[in-house]
């Protein structure tokens, strides 16, 4: 039973879940939810934004493409449309997720953002406080809880010595849409991942100046090998061999087609592609096209930050730089330690403690999906895996009702004869 006695219970509006609460209603909630619908097993999703996929509907440029062929991608139980390109747009990717939800009629409750979750032993059930865009407070009760607010859900925006004198425009990634805006002005990118890369490379396609900070070591890898996949070259690769070696293949190909390029000032780092993206979460850099500009001096590749003044950065080698605005590709982050008050199964950092493939399922009817640093494909699995586990239970529950209802109902009936 619930607590009664404590007044915070009785603070904003409460509603009862019959079934699994989903925070997050991007491709992982989604994904879950659909694989909930297939047992038949009611839930609730909670979405702080207007919308789903709310990262890729408002917080992406326009040519972004998924890195990935489609077939590893997809979501459960519903494949991409057979007309779709290896690669689907931005807009076909959530065209997709807007029909995925449709086909599961999965129905978010938006503008609900969580404000705190936390199991109350004395009730063995989930808290889930939520506070929409109206200012309406409302408490969700249930005995799981699903975490699907995935590795992305916030913004990286560095302390850079002199960031807020510079005076020109700054902006993160994230609200980065074209480069038209920037045409013929000089643009410092500050990240040499895959949103640096393409960013500095759309700048370029439209007569901008980009330079692009590479403080620290990356992998650019070719898009494809021979026509296919680096990707699931590597995947067929891994069914054969030891990780180790697949990295190292993987690297003599690169370098035979893309050649050496720390001569550019992209230095490689010491572990392998694959290692490095299991054990740090590193993504490697898939090449579309940014390395013929890096070649041809289109994109200025530069070291570290020193600082900013204005309308200036200053670099680690102590070299000085005009430039008129700034991009901050630093990546994302996980928000999950501002809002879900527990340590036994997330780390600090937001991601779970467990390694892989172990990291989806806590204690007391907790789970995560979208954390295992594998992308859609490992969000995909996950979903399957906890949709399966909550079954179990949920159909124990139900069976276990009949059962007291069926024995009353034939306590009853015996006291009626008697």
């Amino acid at each position: 039973m619930v607590n009664f006695n404590d007044q915070d219970f009785f603070s904003s509006r409460c509603v009862w879940v019959n079934g699994p609460v989903i925070v997050g209603a991007g491709p992982s909630g989604l994904a879950v939810g659909a694989c909930l619908k297939e047992q038949g097993i009611p839930f609730v999703i909670l979405e702080k934004s207007d919308c789903i996929a709310s990262l890729w509907q408002k917080r992406t440029y326009d040519r972004l493409k998924l890195h990935l062929p489609k077939q590893f991608c997809q979501l459960p139980k519903f494949p991409f449309p057979q007309h779709y390109p290896e690669y689907p747009t931005k807009k076909q990717f959530i065209d997709y997720l807007e029909s995925y939800a449709r086909k599961f009629d999965i129905n978010p409750m938006f503008n609900e953002c969580v404000q705190f979750a936390k199991y109350d032993k004395s009730c063995n059930l989930w808290r889930v406080k939520t506070i929409s865009s109206s200012g309406l407070e409302v408490e969700y009760i249930c005995q799981w809880l699903v975490v699907a607010t995935g590795e992305n859900a916030q913004k990286v925006v560095p302390n850079i010595e002199g960031l807020k004198e510079f005076g020109g425009e700054v902006i993160h990634a994230c609200d980065y849409k074209s480069g038209e805006k920037f045409s013929g002005k000089k643009v410092l990118v500050v990240g040499c991942g895959n949103s640096g890369m393409e960013v500095s490379l759309d700048l370029c396609n439209h007569n901008a100046q980009p330079s692009l900070v590479c403080r620290s070591s990356v992998h650019v890898l070719p898009r494809e090998i021979f026509g296919k996949s680096i990707f699931e070259l590597a995947m067929f690769m891994m069914k054969w061999l030891p990780l180790w070696l697949v990295d190292k293949i993987l690297l003599i190909l690169t370098w035979f087609i893309l050649g050496n390029i720390e001569k550019y000032g992209l230095k490689r780092p010491k572990i392998g592609p694959l290692e490095l993206k299991n054990t740090q979460g590193k993504t490697p850099v898939l090449d579309i096209g940014a390395l013929e500009r890096i070649r041809s001096r289109k994109i200025n590749v530069v070291p570290g930050i020193n600082k900013f003044s204005c309308g200036t950065v200053e670099l680690v080698t102590g070299k000085k730089l005009k430039i008129d605005s700034v991009v901050l590709a630093t990546g994302y982050c996980s928000n999950v330690p501002f809002w879900l008050k527990e340590s036994e199964f997330f780390a600090k950092n937001g991601f779970p403690k467990a390694p892989f493939p172990n990291c989806w399922k806590g204690k007391y009817g907790l789970y995560a999906v979208g954390f295992t640093r594998r992308g859609l494909a490992g969000a995909s699995s996950d979903a399957i895996r906890i949709a399966q586990d909550i079954s179990k239970v949920y159909n124990e529950d139900i069976m276990q009702k009949k059962q007291n209802f069926s024995t009353h109902t034939r306590c009853m009936s015996t006291l009626c004869v008697n």
